[in-house]
């Protein structure tokens, strides 16, 4: 049976009618399926939700006992039942590669299989699972990026560009905006990487989830909490990691002779970089880039391919051109890409 007669979109997101469950919801519900923990796909006050124990931890990090009542943690490749005993649902986890406990959800019903890529990237991350091509009859991917215009440069290359700002501008505290889950551990894994050995400071906000990300194993080297700093005069020259809504706030004014960063994959965008008043913009990005996006589609070789998630009319369009089915899923109930996060 094709996923397209048990797949649909409803008010609270995308939902799977056998298994009675929904794939990152936008309001609470019964059943939830999480692909990762960025606010806009965990969202809480779910009745259960089924993930990787690692984004279960994040979102007990985030949201406390509101997560859910109940929560079921499955591990990658691990096959979890859903739905009627007699006509059950498949659901199988797979690393996205996105951050830490980030997953492709699998679903498997009459003979026919789905995957919802959820948010993913392919560059290699030691903060989390590598992205796992796996074969599925319709493959659901997120077009963030998915123009020709997004080639992202490699990692240690922008990084390289802070530490080079930071000895051209020996005075300067040198802030950079990082969101807090994935970009600011991915941050700090480039700079211990090229051997800044330095500790770094970290805005409040950061601390929970990087804590958590130890917990798992991942050592980012000296971490020290921007509060902790009685004299922040001696913050010039050290790198200052916060989240982008702290860089032009009261906040940032208490450190001395500023200059501003920014880590986002957007930045490669003149427009982006000028809104966020980032003097030094770093291409950083947790999703795939334009000819990722096309390696991904052809190595995972689904015969259809779904597209959510942004840019949906020029990936359709090149992936038609490969000779390969693909609508976006806005066609199958979305009014308004925003709700798909």
């Amino acid at each position: 049976m094709h996923p397209k007669e048990w797949i649909s979109v409803r008010d609270a997101g995308i939902y799977c009618h056998p298994a009675d469950a929904y794939i990152d919801p936008l309001e609470p519900v019964s059943r939830a399926i999480i692909t990762h923990g960025h606010a806009d796909h965990a969202r809480p006050g779910h009745h259960c939700v089924v993930s990787t124990k690692a984004t279960l931890d994040i979102m007990r990090v985030r949201y406390g006992e509101e997560m859910a009542k109940d929560a079921v943690a499955l591990k990658y490749g691990e096959d979890y039942q859903l739905g009627e005993d007699a006509d059950p649902v498949k659901l199988t986890l797979y690393p996205a590669g996105h951050i830490l406990g980030s997953a492709q959800v699998k679903l498997s019903y009459r003979g026919n299989s789905i995957i919802f890529a959820g948010d993913y990237k392919r560059r290699h991350d030691p903060t989390c699972e590598p992205f796992a091509v796996t074969p599925c009859d319709v493959f659901v991917t997120e077009a963030t990026f998915a123009l020709p215009v997004f080639t992202h440069p490699p990692l240690k290359d922008e990084i390289q560009k802070l530490l080079h700002s930071l000895d051209t501008f020996p005075e300067r505290c040198h802030l950079v905006g990082v969101y807090a889950l994935g970009k600011c551990q991915r941050v700090l894994y480039g700079l211990r990487q090229l051997g800044y050995s330095k500790p770094v400071y970290l805005h409040g906000a950061l601390l929970n989830l990087c804590a958590l990300y130890r917990e798992y194993g991942h050592n980012f080297g000296e971490l020290i909490p921007v509060s902790e700093v009685a004299n922040k005069k001696s913050l010039a020259g050290e790198i200052v990691l916060a989240p982008p809504s702290a860089l032009n706030d009261r906040w940032s004014r208490k450190l001395p002779n500023v200059r501003t960063a920014m880590a986002s994959g957007w930045m490669q965008i003149r427009a982006r970089s000028k809104q966020r008043q980032a003097e030094l913009p770093l291409i950083i990005s947790d999703h795939c880039d334009w000819p990722e996006l096309l390696r991904t589609v052809k190595e995972v070789d689904a015969p259809e391919v779904w597209v959510t998630h942004g840019r949906e009319e020029a990936l359709i369009h090149q992936i038609e051109k490969m000779g390969i089915r693909a609508k976006a899923l806005s066609l199958l109930g979305y009014e308004d890409t925003e709700e798909t996060g």
